[in-house]
């Protein structure tokens, strides 16, 4: 069938040159004068008329074969190695699908999803990151970077997790911490979320900002577009390769220096990798409420790794200079994890005190987890508890007017 949908989607092609002017009733017409012609013994047989029309409609103004896989709302991230390895991942969880993507129709898709980002791929810039119109974000690496076959990863971001109070009820936190947080954003708190690939970073950074004051002014900065952010005052921006000529390239560095020229309430670095670190820092240490997200393994893990990249920036940033710096401007740590069997969940919140000793930066612990516990009693997802400790710096808590003792948060 895969032979039909390719000859009369060519077909069509070659008589509509405007994709805006193909339309199901077309397809639909053009399906069944194939079928006429492979009764007559000119063409492959069918039986799926209506399930033909679809492909080919999908192939001529979607992206082809890939299009039921975006639509299906379940699946939550795509990636293709080759041609008989393609992969999904439905709740966390990996499947291989049983089907084939020829080398030249995966070109032709990603092709058309780059069409509207002003990004490209070829032999010079053989790596391309981008974000779709539906919010999805596409990454593909083509030889001979890549072995033989183009390798694609589209992820897909769920629009209807936009609150804490979701969060809670897909068991990622308990209400607990999230009351706890949602007066954290409302107290302006520096506040950053770490954890490994697919933990679900993005997804609790989207709702913390949901939760914050709904007069603050967002500016976000990230490499490409990914945040969702419900706020009316908000200002998106992502990162730019260089041209043909090697110019015009915009860093993330580029875009935090930006960002403070624009009056933010609250700055969002969707996420720190290098010496972007070192403004963001710079950022927060002059009273500008922040929000990151970091890649690490724990909680105290991201302080670490918070305290080591800015050192990228040159020779002549000190660790003296920002671990004290580290340790007074990050407010939380909220660390996520994922169990092997797909499901998401915040494992802990630590509150650094603003001191450090030997290069460490001292913290408390104020949610944990009990895995043991959890096992033991058979739950999925392990339980996000409060410590009964409550963070040493109040001061934004206080000024916000809020009080610890009654937002049920650790006391």
């Amino acid at each position: 069938m895969t032979e039909a949908i390719n000859q009369i989607a060519a077909q069509l092609r070659e008589r509509v040159r405007d994709r805006s002017e193909v339309t199901a009733e077309l397809v639909g017409r053009e399906v069944r004068r194939y079928a006429e012609r492979s009764l007559a013994g000119a063409g492959e047989l069918f039986a799926d008329e209506r399930g033909v029309s679809e492909q080919v409609l999908a192939q001529l103004t979607g992206h082809g074969v890939l299009q039921p896989l975006l639509d299906d709302p379940e699946i939550e991230e795509i990636w293709i190695n080759g041609p008989e390895q393609v992969f999904i991942a439905r709740n966390g969880v990996s499947e291989h699908l049983p089907l084939r993507i020829e080398a030249d129709q995966l070109r032709a898709v990603v092709e058309r999803m780059l069409a509207h980002t002003g990004r490209r791929i070829d032999l010079a810039q053989p790596f391309v990151d981008a974000s779709l119109a539906d919010g999805s974000r596409l990454h593909a690496a083509i030889p001979d970077i890549t072995r033989t076959d183009m390798s694609v990863n589209i992820r897909k971001f769920h629009q209807r997790i936009r609150e804490l109070s979701t969060l809670v009820e897909r068991g990622m936190l308990s209400n607990e911490a999230a009351q706890f947080l949602r007066s954290a954003m409302q107290a302006g708190l520096n506040i950053l979320v770490s954890g490994p690939t697919h933990a679900g970073k993005t997804t609790l950074l989207g709702a913390l900002l949901a939760a914050g004051r709904p007069s603050d002014r967002v500016v976000t900065v990230e490499e490409t577009f990914e945040i969702s952010c419900a706020s009316a005052d908000t200002v998106a921006m992502q990162c730019r390769p260089a041209n043909l000529e090697g110019s015009g390239e915009i860093s993330l560095r580029r875009l935090v220096k930006e960002a403070l020229r624009m009056r933010p309430d609250r700055l969002v670095v969707g996420e720190v990798r290098e010496a972007e670190s070192l403004d963001l820092l710079i950022a927060l240490n002059s009273g500008i409420p922040g929000l990151a997200t970091i890649h690490a393994n724990s909680a105290r893990d991201a302080l670490l790794k918070l305290c080591t990249l800015p050192l990228l920036a040159g020779r002549n940033i000190d660790a003296n200079f920002v671990v004290p710096t580290v340790a007074s401007s990050i407010d939380l740590v909220v660390h996520c994890k994922m169990t092997p069997n797909g499901r998401r969940y915040v494992s802990e919140i630590i509150a650094p005190s603003g001191g450090h000793n030997n290069g460490v930066i001292e913290a408390s612990v104020l949610f944990r987890t009990d895995t043991d516990a959890a096992a033991s009693l058979g739950h999925a997802t392990p339980e996000l508890r409060s410590t009964g400790i409550a963070p040493i710096r109040r001061e934004k808590f206080l000024a916000a007017g809020i009080e610890l003792s009654r937002m049920g948060g650790p006391t």
